[in-house]
């Protein structure tokens, strides 16, 4: 059966993680910018050394929720009291590695990195990213287009379905295991009205923002660490989740890992907003 010509869908949710690897911030909406939603991996716990730490060391981070206000970002884990983060204010300029990348960055101070010390059990600091800086996604899959990033792994947006979710959950259950909440995989916009995994296979993604149509392409697979095991609720890890992905997730072209999810690159509609169920549309990549 051939494929229709033309993908709709409507956005479902929105999430931002202020802090990478922290909890994230579900939203109504959200400003596009050029490195992805505002605010999205603005902030990064990094070691002594000046390099970032995640969930996959630290499955604890998943307990440290951010609010976000007009001029503040609160964050609030178990037993300690709020940690207030002006948008606005930083302290000394800072050198810090995000995967290959060596990138100027600032310090957010004794305060903070006692915060997040405490919590964590061991030294760290929490930086802010400098937006002077352009830091690229890898241009062999962006197709040369440069798209930038903050903190992130990669790549400035996350795609992902219900429907994606909705697979997995039934594959879990037939397993006896129980269902897990999309948070596991940190997507920034999640798709409703797609069938499973579709969105692997969209080329040019148009929404129709009020301000004027924003366009995304999604550029790569998102690869899977062990992050989906970890509960959000919790911070307890069960290889559930990677294990059943592993039965029909094993992707050929990315050397067999398990994928979940497309990375999204801004193709146009810098500084416009998105919404939780605006309209959707796309044109499948191989039509």
């Amino acid at each position: 059966m051939s494929q229709p010509p033309e993908v709709t869908a409507r956005i479902a949710r929105l999430f931002v993680y202020p802090v990478k690897s922290c909890a994230g911030v579900e939203v109504r909406e959200a400003l596009l910018t050029e490195t992805g939603l505002d605010l999205d991996r603005a902030w990064m716990v990094v070691d002594d050394q000046g390099g970032f730490v995640t969930q996959r060391e630290l499955p604890r981070m998943a307990l440290i929720r951010p609010q976000l206000k007009l001029s503040e970002v609160i964050l609030r884990a178990p037993g300690m009291l709020a940690l207030h983060l002006a948008i606005d204010t930083v302290e000394e300029p800072v050198r810090v590695r995000v995967w290959d990348d060596e990138v100027p960055a600032f310090d957010m101070g004794a305060i903070a990195a006692q915060w997040f010390s405490d919590f964590l059990g061991r030294p760290l600091r929490l930086v802010r990213f400098d937006p002077e800086h352009r830091r690229l996604s890898n241009p062999q899959w962006t197709g040369g287009a440069e798209a930038l990033n903050q903190f992130s792994d990669g790549y400035p947006l996350l795609l992902a379905s219900t429907a994606s979710l909705e697979l997995l959950n039934t594959r879990l259950a037939a397993q006896g295991h129980p269902a897990v909440g999309i948070e596991r995989f940190r997507p920034n916009i999640l798709l409703e009205g797609v069938e499973a995994h579709d969105e692997d296979r969209l080329d040019l993604v148009r929404i129709a923002a009020e301000e004027g149509e924003v366009q995304l392409r999604p550029v790569k697979p998102c690869a899977r660490c062990p992050i989906p095991n970890i509960d959000p609720a919790t911070g307890e890890s069960d290889p559930a989740v990677s294990d059943t992905l592993q039965g029909y997730r094993s992707i050929d072209a990315m050397g067999g890992a398990v994928c979940f999810g497309m990375n999204a690159i801004v193709v146009a509609g810098l500084d416009r907003t998105l919404r939780v169920g605006q309209a959707v549309s796309a044109n499948w990549k191989f039509a």
